[in-house]
C-alpha cells in the first residue's frame, strides 16, 4: 500500500503516514466537535509508528489528562489526535492530500451526534459510553462517577 501524505493549510506541518488500511470514521463527541469546529471530526486511525512529521512536528494541545491533539501553531489546521498511554493515533481525514482514498465505515461517539446535521447513510454507529477501554481510561483519570467529556474538564461550563 503506497504512503500518505498530509498537512496543514499553510503547509508549515507536513507529514506521511503508511497505515495498512484505507478506512476512517466520524466522530461525533462533544470534545471533537468544538476542537474541529464542527459536527463531527473524520478521522484515520494507525499506529503512531505508522505516521512521520516531514517538516515540523504540530504544536500539542491537552483536551484531556489522558490525551493529546495536534494542531498546526501558525494556521490552527487540526491534525491529530492520541490518547497519552496508546500506540495508536488518529489523523484528521481532511489533512490529508487526498483525503478521497479513505472510506468511511463508521460513527463513533453517536449519543452527542448532531441530528439536524447528519444524513443516515448506513453505517455502523457506536456509542462513545460503549467503548469499555475509553471509559476506563476516563474513570481511572477523574473518578469512578465522571462523564466523559467536556463538562468533566471544564466544570464552568456546567
Amino acid at each position: 500500500m503506497t504512503e500518505l501524505s498530509g498537512g496543514c493549510l499553510c503547509g508549515q506541518v507536513r507529514y506521511t503516514a503508511a497505515p495498512s488500511h484505507r478506512e476512517g470514521y466520524y466522530c461525533h463527541c462533544r470534545m471533537c466537535q468544538l476542537a474541529f469546529g464542527n459536527t463531527r471530526a473524520a478521522y484515520l486511525n494507525l499506529l503512531k509508528t505508522q505516521v512521520r512529521w516531514t517538516t515540523e512536528a504540530p504544536r500539542y494541545y491537552e483536551s484531556s489528562k489522558i490525551a493529546k491533539r495536534g494542531f498546526c501553531a501558525n494556521c490552527g489546521t487540526p491534525l491529530s489526535f492520541e490518547f497519552l498511554d496508546s500506540e495508536d493515533m488518529d489523523l484528521s481525514v481532511g489533512s490529508l492530500d487526498h483525503p478521497e482514498l479513505l472510506s468511511p465505515v463508521e460513527h463513533f461517539a453517536v449519543e452527542s451526534r448532531i441530528e439536524a446535521w447528519h444524513s443516515a447513510d448506513g453505517l455502523p454507529e457506536s456509542r462513545l459510553s460503549d467503548n469499555t477501554k475509553i471509559m476506563q481510561r476516563w474513570r481511572n483519570t477523574y473518578g469512578p462517577d465522571a462523564q466523559t467529556g467536556v463538562d468533566t474538564i471544564q466544570p464552568s461550563r456546567k
